[in-house]
């Protein structure tokens, strides 16, 4: 399979336009169109020189051929308009989170199988030289018996974010903290440990009860499937700017944490026996202007998707895994309603 492989992104905001960039440069791509409800002139998409439709009906309907659909609206829509997608026989690319309940999530991947389409869930925070690094670390058993591990995300997120027009904070759209903010953590977790059982969990409204529909931190606890305790602690009321994400694993024979704003450095690594090698930069952070967001590795996912398709590689974030994440962030909100907040 020589010929480019065409692509169309619907949702054209901060993360859909990097999607738009990086099927545009990567040489066996093709962008043919982009999708959004806004108005073009609004969307500053003037240097994408390709169709634009108002819905991804008109798109599908428009007889533009296409491959592959990048899906990059708001949370809320993930489902419905990936379904349609693998629906009209194209593969799919969904953003996180890949639909906002697990009934979803496993009707699309259900559709997906009936008609021999890929669902990619962009989990783009598995690609950073630290997440790679420790994957390693736990799968070769250097770390033997995994003990205990943290994570701690404290986030910025205010009115400069939660803005009123936006769908962000809604809860029919947004889904909640974990969903649009902590659901690549839970992805990085999930992918090196495996599923949780026995969770606990309370949560607060702190200074978001006028900008959201839901909590803006929690304490989570709970055990791994596989042996060893886990805690997620969490908060979008950090005044101003980005505190931390990071990761500490107690482990059999050592200890290692992965930190920095975005999980991007390796601030300790005591294991026994093991020289630490020197790991590839990790990419800058996404700049949205006034906040921050995660490392900028949506390159190699549109390089995966086309590795795929050209029958050169297997899928490195399947769509089972964006259904996992789905189930346990289902499960932690589900004590919402026996807990306050």
């Amino acid at each position: 399979m020589s010929e480019k492989i065409k692509f169309a992104v619907v949702g054209c905001g901060h993360i859909g336009k990097r999607h738009a960039e990086m099927v545009s440069r990567n040489p066996e791509c093709e962008l043919v169109a982009l999708i959004d409800v806004k108005d073009k002139s609004v969307l500053g998409i003037e240097s994408f020189d390709v169709p634009f439709f108002a819905s991804l009906d008109d798109f599908l309907n428009s007889g533009i051929e296409v491959d592959v659909v990048n899906i990059a609206s708001p949370n809320g829509f993930h489902f419905e308009q990936a379904y349609k997608v693998i629906d009209s026989g194209k593969h799919v690319v969904v953003e996180k989170p890949m639909a906002l309940n697990k009934q979803h999530a496993e009707k699309l991947i259900f559709q997906a199988l009936h008609k021999h389409k890929q669902v990619f869930a962009v989990m783009q925070n598995r690609y950073s030289p630290p997440s790679a690094w420790v994957k390693e670390m736990v799968e070769s058993g250097k770390l033997g018996e995994i003990y205990m591990v943290q994570l701690n995300c404290y986030w910025n997120r205010d009115d400069r974010y939660y803005k009123p027009e936006s769908w962000h904070g809604k809860l029919e759209l947004d889904g909640g903290t974990l969903f649009t903010q902590f659901s690549h953590f839970i992805d990085i977790m999930y992918w090196l440990f495996g599923d949780i059982t026995n969770i606990q969990a309370k949560f607060a409204d702190f200074n978001h009860e006028k900008l959201t529909d839901f909590e803006d931190s929690g304490f989570v606890s709970f055990d791994f499937v596989n042996g060893g305790m886990g805690s997620l602690n969490y908060s979008t009321s950090v005044w101003n700017q980005n505190l931390e994400s990071s990761m500490t694993i107690i482990a059999e024979n050592g200890a290692v944490k992965i930190g920095g704003q975005y999980m991007d450095k390796v601030e300790v690594c005591n294991v026994k026996d093991y020289v630490m090698p020197e790991l590839a930069p990790t990419n800058p952070g996404n700049d949205y202007g006034a906040y921050k967001g995660s490392a900028a590795n949506h390159h190699y996912i549109i390089e995966n998707v086309v590795d795929v398709i050209k029958g050169r590689n297997s899928i490195t974030t399947n769509a089972l895994e964006g259904l996992k994440v789905v189930d346990i962030i289902e499960r932690v909100y589900a004590l919402k309603n026996s807990t306050k907040g």
